[in-house]
Protein backbone atom coordinates (compact mmCIF):
# COMPACT_ATOMS: atom_id res chain seq x y z
CA UNK A 1 0.00 0.00 0.00
CA UNK A 2 1.34 3.13 -1.53
CA UNK A 3 1.18 6.21 1.94
CA UNK A 4 -0.33 9.73 -0.02
CA UNK A 5 1.54 12.17 1.97
CA UNK A 6 -0.80 14.39 4.12
CA UNK A 7 -1.42 18.09 3.03
CA UNK A 8 -3.08 20.86 4.86
CA UNK A 9 -7.08 20.84 3.97
CA UNK A 10 -5.91 24.39 2.34
CA UNK A 11 -2.74 23.17 0.26
CA UNK A 12 -3.55 22.89 -3.22
CA UNK A 13 -2.69 19.22 -4.77
CA UNK A 14 0.49 18.73 -5.96
CA UNK A 15 -1.01 18.91 -9.91
CA UNK A 16 -2.85 21.80 -9.08
CA UNK A 17 -0.54 23.53 -7.79
CA UNK A 18 1.83 22.93 -10.77
CA UNK A 19 -0.69 23.87 -13.26
CA UNK A 20 -1.19 27.42 -11.10
CA UNK A 21 2.74 27.92 -11.24
CA UNK A 22 3.31 27.18 -14.68
CA UNK A 23 -0.09 29.42 -15.81
CA UNK A 24 1.47 32.31 -13.95
CA UNK A 25 4.55 31.88 -15.24
CA UNK A 26 3.35 31.92 -18.80
CA UNK A 27 1.47 34.86 -17.75
CA UNK A 28 4.40 37.14 -16.43
CA UNK A 29 6.63 35.85 -19.05
CA UNK A 30 4.71 36.68 -22.11
CA UNK A 31 3.62 40.33 -20.54
CA UNK A 32 7.29 40.85 -19.95
CA UNK A 33 8.37 39.77 -23.10
CA UNK A 34 5.24 41.51 -24.83
CA UNK A 35 6.85 45.02 -22.72
CA UNK A 36 10.50 44.07 -23.96
CA UNK A 37 9.44 43.92 -27.63
CA UNK A 38 6.79 46.70 -27.12
CA UNK A 39 9.57 49.09 -25.88
CA UNK A 40 12.64 48.09 -26.33
CA UNK A 41 13.27 46.24 -29.69
CA UNK A 42 11.18 48.51 -31.90
CA UNK A 43 12.44 48.78 -35.31
CA UNK A 44 13.53 51.92 -37.69
CA UNK A 45 11.26 52.08 -40.56
CA UNK A 46 10.84 55.06 -43.24
CA UNK A 47 8.27 56.29 -41.41
CA UNK A 48 9.58 55.86 -37.98
CA UNK A 49 9.44 53.49 -35.12
CA UNK A 50 7.87 50.88 -35.74
CA UNK A 51 6.62 47.68 -33.51
CA UNK A 52 8.73 44.20 -33.65
CA UNK A 53 6.62 41.57 -36.22
CA UNK A 54 6.51 39.59 -33.07
CA UNK A 55 5.08 41.92 -30.49
CA UNK A 56 1.35 40.79 -31.46
CA UNK A 57 2.62 37.33 -30.65
CA UNK A 58 3.55 37.97 -27.17
CA UNK A 59 0.34 39.84 -26.72
CA UNK A 60 -1.68 36.95 -28.02
CA UNK A 61 0.30 34.28 -25.69
CA UNK A 62 -0.53 36.91 -22.96
CA UNK A 63 -4.52 36.87 -23.46
CA UNK A 64 -4.31 33.13 -23.56
CA UNK A 65 -2.70 32.84 -20.20
CA UNK A 66 -4.57 35.58 -19.13
CA UNK A 67 -8.15 33.18 -20.22
CA UNK A 68 -5.90 29.98 -18.55
CA UNK A 69 -5.49 32.86 -15.07
CA UNK A 70 -8.88 33.26 -15.11
CA UNK A 71 -9.85 29.09 -14.67
CA UNK A 72 -7.13 28.94 -12.18
CA UNK A 73 -8.01 32.04 -10.13
CA UNK A 74 -11.32 29.92 -10.18
CA UNK A 75 -10.13 26.96 -9.04
CA UNK A 76 -7.99 28.25 -6.09
CA UNK A 77 -10.64 30.44 -4.99
CA UNK A 78 -12.56 27.07 -4.25
CA UNK A 79 -10.05 25.16 -2.94
CA UNK A 80 -7.71 27.39 -1.01
CA UNK A 81 -8.65 31.37 -0.73
CA UNK A 82 -12.19 30.49 1.01
CA UNK A 83 -11.06 28.37 3.14
CA UNK A 84 -8.12 30.55 4.09
CA UNK A 85 -9.53 33.71 4.80
CA UNK A 86 -11.42 31.64 7.91
CA UNK A 87 -8.05 30.46 9.34
CA UNK A 88 -7.42 34.34 9.38
CA UNK A 89 -3.80 33.39 8.36
CA UNK A 90 -1.96 35.41 5.58
CA UNK A 91 -4.43 37.95 5.23
CA UNK A 92 -1.91 40.53 4.08
CA UNK A 93 -0.51 38.82 1.62
CA UNK A 94 -3.51 36.91 0.66
CA UNK A 95 -5.34 39.84 0.07
CA UNK A 96 -2.86 41.56 -1.63
CA UNK A 97 -2.42 38.70 -3.97
CA UNK A 98 -6.22 38.50 -4.74
CA UNK A 99 -6.52 42.00 -4.74
CA UNK A 100 -3.76 42.84 -7.11
CA UNK A 101 -5.12 39.66 -9.43
CA UNK A 102 -8.58 41.71 -9.66
CA UNK A 103 -7.27 44.76 -10.39
CA UNK A 104 -5.59 42.68 -13.11
CA UNK A 105 -8.12 41.31 -14.76
CA UNK A 106 -10.01 44.74 -14.35
CA UNK A 107 -7.28 46.69 -16.16
CA UNK A 108 -6.38 44.00 -18.73
CA UNK A 109 -10.53 43.88 -19.84
CA UNK A 110 -10.05 48.17 -19.90
CA UNK A 111 -7.40 47.90 -21.98
CA UNK A 112 -8.77 44.98 -24.35
CA UNK A 113 -12.60 47.28 -24.50
CA UNK A 114 -13.32 49.64 -22.90
CA UNK A 115 -10.61 52.48 -22.28
CA UNK A 116 -10.28 55.50 -24.50
CA UNK A 117 -7.11 56.96 -26.13
CA UNK A 118 -6.96 59.33 -23.04
CA UNK A 119 -7.14 56.59 -20.26
CA UNK A 120 -5.56 53.78 -22.24
CA UNK A 121 -2.22 54.54 -21.58
CA UNK A 122 -2.60 55.37 -17.88
CA UNK A 123 -4.50 52.05 -17.41
CA UNK A 124 -1.59 50.29 -19.35
CA UNK A 125 1.25 51.32 -17.36
CA UNK A 126 -0.78 50.41 -13.95
CA UNK A 127 -1.11 47.22 -15.53
CA UNK A 128 2.05 45.93 -16.29
CA UNK A 129 3.75 48.00 -13.14
CA UNK A 130 1.39 45.78 -10.88
CA UNK A 131 2.01 42.68 -13.36
CA UNK A 132 5.96 42.65 -12.90
CA UNK A 133 5.16 43.05 -9.10
CA UNK A 134 2.41 40.42 -8.74
CA UNK A 135 4.84 37.19 -8.50
CA UNK A 136 6.85 38.82 -5.55
CA UNK A 137 3.44 39.51 -3.71
CA UNK A 138 2.79 35.67 -4.69
CA UNK A 139 5.80 34.30 -3.55
CA UNK A 140 6.07 35.64 -0.50
CA UNK A 141 2.55 34.20 0.64
CA UNK A 142 3.63 30.91 -0.35
CA UNK A 143 6.78 31.30 1.86
CA UNK A 144 5.43 32.42 4.74
CA UNK A 145 2.79 29.65 4.32
CA UNK A 146 5.13 27.15 4.48
CA UNK A 147 6.68 28.53 7.42
CA UNK A 148 5.74 26.23 10.69
CA UNK A 149 2.61 27.96 13.17
CA UNK A 150 4.10 29.39 16.33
Amino acid sequence: MNAVPSRSPLRLSARRRRFCYGVGLGLWLSGAGWLLFHYGLQQQGSFGPQPHPLEIWWLRVHGAFAFATLWAFGMTWSAHIVGGWQTLRQRWSGGAGVGMLLVQILSGYLIYYLVDDAWHDKVALMHWMIGLTLPAVIATHIVRGRRPRR
